[in-house]
């Protein structure tokens, strides 16, 4: 019997009937329905199974299969490069430290369990190649995997050959004449004799019953007087000498002491400080037997001069400091005047002659 198909809510239903002899199975009408209904997801190369047909298969979901590979790629590319971020990122690992000797010793740093956890360092992170392409380099800091050039060195100025003393500082040097007899800064020395070598004078004062240029008698006579005021006595045992006196000085001290040792204190005529009248030799009242002697630097009349005589423009001439530029033994009784300017200058060059401030030969020997 044929039933008819009834609709009922937009479906159709089929009645089902008991197969016949050389009638087809209805379940196999079901299972062929089934593999077309699954043979359009099927990949290409898949068999759907025997004796089905797929039949020809829809193009409309070809983009759809295309594209999901294509999704599968990039995010495995870029869990790859996300990977590769994180690992630079993180800090090497610290090696551990080495066991203690034995199982008894206890770690310093061993975790105690009641102890509170350790405060978490801050870190750092190292700096990753993602973040130094992100990182813009400014535009005035050259690449340091460039090599460049040599850098050129600016122009220094070579120092002269010869370095020139320095200025004189308020005082001009060439204001008196060195080779000048009547000059007060005149310098008379085994090579440097007085000329002519009879020169004498013009005028002369008298101090304590001693001749002296007249520029030298005030000075003089205040620092006599400072010295009384300090309560040490300061005696004049010589001043000016002519060239006649001077050859009878020198030749009675040549016959005393020997030719050698008379011309290590005291000078030829004509090559004589004491005859320009600028000169004076000093006695000690405290110790007189050290008059003209080498002990005369330690009494305190000595002492007092090598002190205090600078500030009334003389100079202790001859010390045993520059013996090799004077020629002369010590001699701290000798006095020479040249004024209070000349001795602050000598005082700021830190010399102690005529001949080193002016520039002058000095020395044992005579010329």
């Amino acid at each position: 019997m044929t039933t008819r198909p009834e609709h009922r809510r937009g479906r159709r239903r089929v009645a089902h009937r008991a197969p016949g002899p050389g009638s087809p199975d209805p379940g196999a009408h079901l299972e062929l329905g089934a593999h077309l209904e699954l043979g359009a997801h099927l990949e290409p190369g898949t068999d759907p199974g025997p004796g089905t047909d797929p039949g020809p298969r829809p193009r409309r979901d070809t983009p759809r299969r295309l594209a999901r590979p294509a999704q599968v790629v990039s995010v495995a590319v870029l869990g790859g490069l996300l990977a590769a971020v994180a690992l630079q990122d993180t800090p090497p690992v610290a090696p551990a430290p080495p066991e203690a000797a034995g199982p008894d010793v206890a770690r310093p740093d061993a975790a105690r369990p009641d102890a509170p956890p350790p405060a978490a360092e801050p870190r750092t992170p190292a700096p990753s190649a993602l973040g130094e392409l992100l990182t813009p380099r400014p535009a005035d800091v050259s690449d340091p995997g460039v090599v460049r050039g040599p850098v050129p060195l600016p122009d220094v100025p070579t120092a002269p050959a010869t370095l020139q003393p320095p200025a004189p500082a308020g005082l001009d040097l060439a204001l008196h004449p060195t080779g000048d007899p009547a000059s007060p800064w005149v310098v008379v020395n085994k090579a440097l004799p007085l000329a002519p070598a009879d020169w004498a004078p013009a005028g002369l004062a008298v101090v304590a019953g001693y001749q002296v240029r007249p520029e030298v008698a005030q000075p003089l006579e205040q620092m006599l007087a400072a010295a009384a005021a300090d309560g040490v006595g300061l005696t004049l045992l010589s001043a000016y000498r002519s060239y006649d006196s001077q050859v009878r000085v020198h030749a009675d001290l040549v016959a005393r002491v020997g030719q050698v040792r008379a011309e290590e204190v005291s000078a030829r005529p004509g090559y004589s400080e004491h005859q320009t009248g600028l000169a004076v030799d000093v006695g000690s009242t405290s110790r007189p037997d050290c008059d003209f002697q080498d002990c005369f630097a330690d009494t305190v009349e000595g002492r007092w001069l090598a002190a205090r005589a600078g500030e009334f423009g003389f100079l202790v001439r001859y010390t045993a400091d520059n013996r090799a530029v004077t020629g002369y033994a010590p001699e701290g009784w000798h006095l020479r005047w040249v004024g209070s300017d000349l001795v602050t200058e000598m005082q700021r060059r830190g010399v102690t002659t005529l001949e080193e401030v002016f520039g002058l030969p000095g020395g044992p020997d005579y010329r």
